[in-house]
């Protein structure tokens, strides 16, 4: 008789074949709904998905969403309709390796191509002139920041230019187009993230292990890039906004507040109740939408 350990390697060889060749679960209504409702637009021979949707009427605001990891602009839905009572147009997109977006194979992933998929896409939608807010969490975190140090560097370049030449007029170039105002609401900000990877699925083949890899290398990118990033936060002038949820696995409570108001202390902050985590969007959106339009509206 076999050892009862060759007999379960015999047995799970076929079994292991079959579940990587099981195609992926049908999408939700509410999935297929988000879908249909957004677009695509093409970044280097890339598909990225996105939704726009236009709202309140008298307001030439925008804001744009950026996502976290996992995940996908899946996770604004619940506060989507609330946010388009206030802007005139809600944008959000997802990155890169998302959501409905391509995940090519084998790819550098990066934040850096990441934000420059945001400035392509505000280019597509002809809004680099515009006045942009910026809402990000997590992941989308790093991209914001990475997109405030090049309009911080755009600024100062053409600062410099027209010292030198006078001939240009400050803001006529600007990657992003947010000419006069800028602002962010930082869900999850510069942290030691090395926790984030549990919240990522479980991955069984080779293909989706260096897949999975590719895309954790922005853990890498934050530690390598910290004084850029950071950097970029703490010499800006454009107003910042941190929304907490006390329960975070990520940034405990209160070590990483205080932290936060010691680096940033011209950042305002939103504490939302004891219960809230990682995902305040999600599991408060009433409170969150509140503490955002809050903040919004004091301008």
């Amino acid at each position: 008789m076999k050892e009862w350990w060759v007999q379960v390697g015999l047995l799970s060889v076929p079994l292991l074949a079959v579940y990587l060749h099981i195609p992926p679960p049908k999408l939700s209504p509410a999935l297929l709904s988000w879908r249909s409702s957004g677009g695509y637009f093409t970044y280097k021979d890339q598909n990225i998905f996105y939704r726009d949707s236009t709202g309140a009427v008298g307001s030439s605001d925008i804001v744009i969403l950026l996502h976290g990891f996992p995940t996908s602009s899946y996770d604004w839905y619940k506060i989507w309709e609330g946010l388009t009572e206030r802007f005139h147009r809600v944008i959000a997109l997802d990155f890169i390796g998302f959501g409905f977006s391509d995940k090519p194979r084998p790819h550098r992933y990066s934040i850096f191509e990441q934000a420059s998929i945001v400035e392509g896409l505000v280019r597509h939608l002809g809004l680099r002139h515009q006045k942009i807010n910026l809402l990000s969490h997590d992941y989308g975190d790093t991209v914001a920041q990475e997109l405030l140090h090049r309009v911080l560097s755009s600024f100062a370049l053409l600062f410099a230019d027209y010292l030198n030449k006078k001939k240009q007029t400050l803001g006529s170039s600007l990657s992003l187009g947010m000419v006069s105002r800028l602002i962010f609401v930082l869900l999850l900000p510069q942290g030691d993230a090395d926790s984030i990877s549990l919240h990522c699925p479980e991955s069984n083949s080779q293909g989706n292990k260096r897949f999975l890899f590719s895309i954790l290398q922005y853990i890498n990118q934050r530690k390598k890039h910290r004084d850029r990033w950071v950097g970029a936060l703490m010499s800006t002038s454009v107003p910042l906004h941190l929304i907490y949820g006390p329960l975070d696995p990520v940034n405990p409570h209160p070590e990483f507040l205080q932290l936060y108001k010691k680096v940033l202390p011209m950042s305002t902050v939103s504490v939302l109740d004891d219960h809230i985590s990682h995902y305040p969007q999600l599991e408060d959106p009433t409170g969150f939408l509140n503490a955002y339009l809050n903040f919004i509206n004091s301008f």
